[in-house]
């Protein structure tokens, strides 16, 4: 009887410790190229993010924050503020904060971990100081926030990103000096390969994204991926999904599968693009599903289901 008792504890502090990542790792640190939780154990954070807000703004409350964690298994989301189109954060910043805040919010509540994103392709950097400022000083002491200052750069140079960043990550630490902070690269974080040359140093708790689509993306962005492991860069896939990089055409399943196994291998977190339903590939809903989640396999696009089976599968690893 006492062993079965032993037994039954520790599934319990199984399935109690994966409902409550947060919990059970605290505030997350940078070692090497380990993204380590409070203990020094290493963590693969594994998750989904929301499509720009602006866009599929229906989306972003705390009803489908706690379905992607309670029935996809996500231990972390990404709230993805659209910076520059209409109703983006540039023509109107107090209703996207509002949008942005309810999925922090909910994260938080939910125990899971939340990347704040700056959904742009382009150098904003005034108005990325005020918009990290807010959120540092609001909740730079949840152990829950990840900030990424810069989503996708797209034509500028690592020499222009590293500027832009030193001093995005000047304006964070001066408020919030511990929670992890996810720096782009350029060529639509492709170029990983040039920053491992020339990192950001004087800073902690830096990492650095790489993003794949992986009908486009194959063997030789996972070999620049591990050019800069081998040269020491902590790297996160904050965004990536199976099909092409412009978020259509069909599902390469089995690069899809070498790019997660990749991952898994060096522990790498990886977030898939994208709770939205709008008619693309790279869009995990239709348009009969609920805004505030619930959904069946009606309501999924086949990356839906492909999704929700990847993280339900690795998330339930102890």
């Amino acid at each position: 009887m006492k062993k079965i008792f032993s037994v039954v504890l520790l599934v319990l502090a199984f399935v109690m410790g994966w409902a409550q990542p947060v919990k059970e790792n605290g505030r997350l640190k940078v070692s090497g190229v380990y993204l380590l939780n409070e203990k020094g154990a290493p963590v693969v954070l594994r998750g989904m993010s929301f499509g720009w807000h602006n866009w599929w703004p229906r989306f972003y409350n705390a009803g489908t924050v706690s379905w992607l964690k309670n029935d996809w298994g996500c231990t972390v989301v990404r709230a993805a503020m659209g910076v520059e189109p209409d109703q983006g954060y540039i023509k109107n910043p107090d209703w996207s904060m509002e949008k942005v805040k309810a999925v922090i919010d909910a994260a938080i509540k939910e125990g899971i971990y939340v990347i704040v994103d700056w959904h742009s392709h382009n150098i904003r950097q005034q108005e990325a100081k005020q918009f990290f400022t807010e959120i540092a000083t609001t909740y730079g002491k949840h152990p829950n926030i990840i900030y990424e200052i810069f989503n996708e750069p797209e034509r500028q140079s690592w020499a222009d990103v590293k500027a832009y960043s030193i001093e995005l990550i000047k304006t964070i630490r001066a408020i919030d000096p511990d929670n992890v902070i996810l720096v782009g690269s350029p060529h639509w974080d492709q170029d990983v390969h040039l920053v491992a040359d020339d990192p950001i140093k004087g800073y902690d708790n830096l990492m650095y994204t790489l993003h794949f689509y992986a009908a486009t993306h194959k063997q030789p962005l996972r070999d620049r991926g591990d050019y800069a492991l081998k040269k020491g860069l902590p790297l996160f896939i904050s965004e990536s999904a199976g099909m092409e990089a412009t978020g259509n055409g069909p599902l390469n399943e089995a690069e899809w599968n070498e790019w997660i196994s990749w991952a898994e291998k060096n522990k790498i977190s990886w977030i898939t693009w994208s709770v939205s339903d709008k008619n693309e590939t790279c869009s995990v809903l239709l348009p009969t599903a609920s805004s505030s989640g619930n959904w069946t396999a009606k309501d999924l696009k086949l990356s839906g289901i492909k999704t929700r089976e990847l993280l339900r599968k690795y998330n339930s690893r102890p």
